[in-house]
């Protein structure tokens, strides 16, 4: 795959002031010296006439050279800032298509050769997927620190005391029969222990909530009985009219849903059909029976009922407390909402934003994706079942451990594996 040169805009697409065209592969320095002649020292910016190899000129840019394999991709790479019209990049890239061994990149190539030549590992580029599809700021935080390193540091750590725990039990197989390594119960338990140990921290990260929360974001359901304010709740919540409200009792039917982004944090606001003991009307009971659903399937129930929540995690909501008779909160409830005070409202997000807290990852540390918790999960369990007593079992299951965290770093992963993910991105990318 890497033997072929590449190239694609990694700017945005025309049309835009500057274009910037990348070029990365073996023959990326000679497709640029056939297009722009001499070419400028290694990283220096040089403006440059672009002729196509009639001799006719194409643009004049900005030329850059970076030799490999210190630069992005692993590989020589050549970036030609162009102006940003779409004639002109068309006009470049199809002088570049008629060079020798060049061809237009595939979407995510340029960060797949960075992978493949090691200047990035699986999780910087599962970050950099991530970041290039982040909405909010809470997204954008997260994939960055995977970008930088921070998930892989986390796991490599990991990787290297459970490689050391390895070359020791290694050392006590080789060496069993002589007196240059004890191999006793001791030093068993003491080996042991250091596994358990860290099985226990990686167990214990893999609990907290995974990125992928972030991107899914959390579902806020609506839940109660006819008619108790749910709809004008929606509409107040995602400040639009998103649900029909009317004082006619089974106004909403089936649930409707409302995406809202707020302070960096993605919301799902479901508004559900009222909820009645019994019903005669067939459709009014499937909205009740996909109401029953959404409540428990709910990250966060906000209730809207005079009786008990389903749920002890639930919000118990006083709705309607601008009506007569309804001004006074009773004993349970935990707020009171007016359609007339927004402060109010304001209120019930606060509440909303306290539960989010503890369902999201924590900015403060690196967060890991759900299959990233499910491998370093695997890892955990294979040290924690080791078997105290017998050597040979306990370095079968090291080996199986880091099996599973080289696999986090790409160290074998699979083309299907990197097909899958590389086609999140972009060309340029």
């Amino acid at each position: 795959m890497t033997s072929s040169t590449i190239f694609a805009v990694s700017s945005g697409r025309p049309p835009a002031a500057i274009s910037i065209i990348r070029v990365s592969g073996p023959a990326a320095i000679s497709a640029a010296t056939q297009l722009a002649g001499a070419l400028p020292r290694p990283r220096e910016a040089r403006v440059r006439t672009l002729r196509d190899q009639c001799g006719e000129i194409l643009d004049r840019a900005l030329v850059l050279v970076f030799p490999g394999p210190a630069t992005a991709t692993g590989e020589d790479l050549v970036e030609l800032h162009c102006h940003g019209g779409r004639a002109v990049v068309a006009a470049v890239e199809a002088a570049l298509a008629d060079l020798p061994d060049m061809r237009p990149a595939e979407p995510g190539e340029f960060t797949r050769r960075a992978l493949v030549h090691g200047r990035i590992d699986l999780t910087e580029a599962e970050g950099l997927a991530d970041l290039l599809e982040a909405q909010t700021e809470r997204q954008r935080v997260a994939a960055l620190g995977a970008v930088e390193g921070r998930v892989s540091a986390r796991i490599r750590d990991w990787l290297d005391r459970a490689t050391g725990m390895a070359a020791r039990a290694e050392a006590m197989l080789d060496f069993a029969e002589e007196d240059d390594v004890p191999v006793d119960a001791a030093s068993l338990d003491r080996l042991k222990a250091d596994m358990d140990a860290l099985a226990v921290e990686m167990l214990e990260e893999v609990e907290r909530p995974p990125v992928d929360r972030l991107h899914d974001g959390l579902r806020i359901v609506l839940g109660g009985p006819p008619n108790s304010g749910k709809s004008t709740l929606l509409n107040l919540l995602c400040e639009r009219e998103a649900a029909i409200v009317s004082p006619i009792a089974g106004t909403t039917r089936d649930r409707i849903e409302a995406g809202v982004v707020r302070n960096g944090i993605a919301y799902l606001l479901v508004d559900t059909a009222g909820l009645a003991e019994a019903t005669d009307d067939v459709v009014e009971a499937i909205g009740i029976g996909r109401a029953e659903e959404a409540i428990l399937a709910a990250d966060i129930l906000l209730w809207l009922a005079d009786t008990p929540p389903p749920r002890d995690d639930a919000i118990w909501l006083h709705t309607r407390a601008d009506l007569a008779g309804r001004e006074a909160v009773p004993g349970g409830k935990q707020l009171a909402v007016r359609q007339d005070d927004a402060l109010s409202v304001a209120a019930v997000w606060d509440a909303v934003a306290a539960r989010a807290e503890s369902l999201l990852p924590r900015s403060d540390s690196p967060a890991l994706k759900r299959h990233q918790q499910e491998q370093c999960r695997a890892a955990a369990v294979a040290l924690s079942l080791a078997p105290s007593s017998d050597l040979l079992l306990i370095a079968e299951h090291l080996r199986v451990a880091r099996g599973s965290l080289s696999d986090l770093l790409g160290v074998s992963a699979t083309e299907a594996m990197l097909d899958a993910l590389f086609g999140r991105f972009c060309l340029g990318k």
